[in-house]
């Protein structure tokens, strides 16, 4: 055994999971492996079946997580070498709200022949927005019996999170919610698989759930005004427990052990939410600085030393991030699937052949064509809703915009008006924050994007008015899973005492920083004020013709 020491941390994304080997002194990244989800996002048809997904589902196969776990430790181990004696720990985050039902042992429902058709019986991945009616009704009742939690929540709660999801359950298939000894959020189920033993984690809770530090869940009345049949959900199919970040949810079973080459044993962490452990592994345990983690879609971390009530925001938690601090989440639903939706379905041939011609895929061909454009040159705005909104309006119901267009229109052109209306919406949530008394005085970029496409994150610069710094590494979520593996090994087994000790150590920038330029900024103040105006007269309720489209679209689909 040598005197170096390492945790693992698993990222579970939209696609696939991630998963990092860091050496505990300082952070660095040994091996890492990635393994892409066999049934990936299941949104037209469950797999193995002929049964057809309605619009806005979007589910996933737990077998996949599995399969993840047993595949990419070995990875790890073999190609760095590293003695499973030397890893201490273990960590894991996941997308939320992503949640499944579950028998009592654990066994996923649709697992089993009897429930395998039944799209209920799957994993209801974070992106799942068929809930909303669902949705609408929590967020009604909550309004007319004045629940106190709402606020919380900036007003209205979310389609993606876990008691929509439930209620649309037991609406639309209550054999599955009959059928259901549990019903549990995948971030804990995988826990659970690694440890043997249920654990619920104070992020998911918190953020997803409705779940309060001081105040617990939601009465039994709430949800008994809901649906009779929830009246007792939580004691009946989630747990009243709540375990804190950091905390070692179990250690590793022989079965795991085996089939990972890892210790029985091994510490493994309480779970947590991909965005809000990645905060940490931005060097950010301290108010003042947001974290925005990039990908698929964005969230917004910021933290806070008191309550703050703030509209459209995903939620404020104690002890939610960083213990010690309330941890402030908002969020944007479509950020890099935004430009993925156009990059597979609108650029022409022509730009196909040129990017394979000179060894470049399409963003980075559309990235080098937009940086050539000034702002303001193309006269395009957007509206960043093709996924729905999730803050500041909090409505899955709102779509995309494109105003401007032209017979001269480039693609690039709408490339780089579709990065903007990202950076537009990041702003709105920022003012917003600041509005509310949560300050924002600097800006730390994570995730894929960063990375990958540096016009975006200089059109952030100038569109936001401030500096943005990068995280040290393309892997945030899974380094703060091994930091948190760390932390649940403790100090004893050559870990860390809490979050911000191993922080100190294991968390990094890059040397970048991406500062604004004032005449770009200028520009993008004019153009900032119109995606205000609209916003709000396509947002705020002044014209519902999204909605009213939507509405028409399902019921032509019902007639066909």
């Amino acid at each position: 055994m040598s005197e170096k020491k390492y945790a693992i941390g698993i990222d579970f994304g939209t696609e696939s999971a991630r998963t990092v080997l860091v050496a505990l002194e300082d952070g660095q990244e040994v091996a890492t492996a990635v393994f892409p989800y066999p049934d990936g996002v299941i949104d037209e048809v469950l797999p193995g079946s002929k049964v057809r997904l309605e619009p806005d589902w979007a589910l996933q196969n737990p077998v996949d997580y599995v399969s993840a776990v047993k595949v990419t430790i070995p990875q790890v181990l073999k190609e760095s070498g590293v003695s499973p004696q030397d890893v201490i720990g273990l960590g894991i985050d996941f997308t939320a709200c992503t949640m499944l039902p579950t028998k009592a042992d654990g066994t996923p429902l649709c697992a089993l022949p009897e429930y395998a058709q039944h799209p209920h019986a799957w994993v209801k991945l974070w992106k799942h927005h068929a809930a909303q009616p669902e949705a609408n009704q929590i967020n009604q009742l909550a309004q007319e019996r004045g629940e106190p939690w709402l606020a919380r929540y900036g007003g209205k709660i979310s389609s993606e999170w876990f008691f929509p999801k439930a209620l649309q359950i037991l609406h639309e298939d209550p054999e599955i919610y009959e059928a259901a000894d549990r019903l549990i959020e995948a971030a804990d189920w995988i826990v659970w698989q690694l440890t043997g033993v249920e654990t619920r984690n104070l992020c998911t809770a918190g953020y997803k759930a409705i779940w309060d530090k001081r105040s617990g869940f939601p009465s039994p009345d709430f949800f008994a005004a809901l649906h009779p049949r929830m009246r007792n959900i939580v004691r009946e199919k989630m747990k009243e427990e709540v375990s804190p970040l950091g905390a070692r949810a179990g250690g590793l079973t022989p079965e795991m052990a085996a089939a990972t080459g890892l210790r029985e044993g091994t510490p493994v962490a309480v779970a947590n939410v991909d965005a809000h452990v990645s905060v940490p592994a931005a060097t950010v345990v301290e108010p003042g600085r947001m974290v925005m983690i990039m990908g698929t879609s964005t969230c917004h971390m910021v933290l806070g030393e008191e309550q703050k009530l703030v509209p459209g925001m995903c939620g404020v938690v104690e002890d939610g991030i960083i213990p010690g601090f309330f941890g402030f989440e908002a969020g944007q639903s479509c950020v890099g699937d935004h430009f993925a939706w156009f990059v597979e379905n609108a650029v022409p041939g022509a730009y196909e052949e040129e990017a394979r011609r000179r060894g470049l895929n399409l963003h980075q061909l559309l990235e080098e064509k937009a940086a050539a454009l000034k702002p303001g040159e193309s006269g395009l705005l957007a509206l960043d809703w093709w996924n729905g909104n999730r803050s500041i309006l909090v409505d899955v119901d709102l779509t995309g915009l494109l105003l401007g267009a032209t017979l001269a229109t480039k693609p690039e052109e709408i490339y780089r008006a579709l990065i903007e209306a990202t950076a537009y919406g990041t702003r709105i949530i920022i003012e917003t924050f600041e509005e509310s008394g949560v300050a924002v005085n600097e800006l730390v970029a994570a995730g894929g994007l960063p990375e990958r496409n540096k016009l975006l994150m200089q059109i952030y610069a100038d569109v936001t008015g401030r500096e943005i710094k990068v995280v040290g590494t393309s892997q945030a979520g899974a380094l703060g899973s091994a930091m948190h593996g760390a932390v649940a090994a403790g100090p004893a087994l050559g870990g860390y005492r809490d979050i911000r000790e191993a922080a100190a150590k294991m968390a990094h920038l890059k040397d970048v920083v991406y500062r604004p330029i004032p005449e770009h900024k200028r520009v993008y103040d004019q153009l900032y004020a119109e995606y205000v105006t609209l916003h709000d007269y396509f947002g705020r309720g002044a014209n519902d013709v999204m909605k009213r489209l939507k509405r028409l679209r399902a019921e032509v689909l019902a007639q066909s």
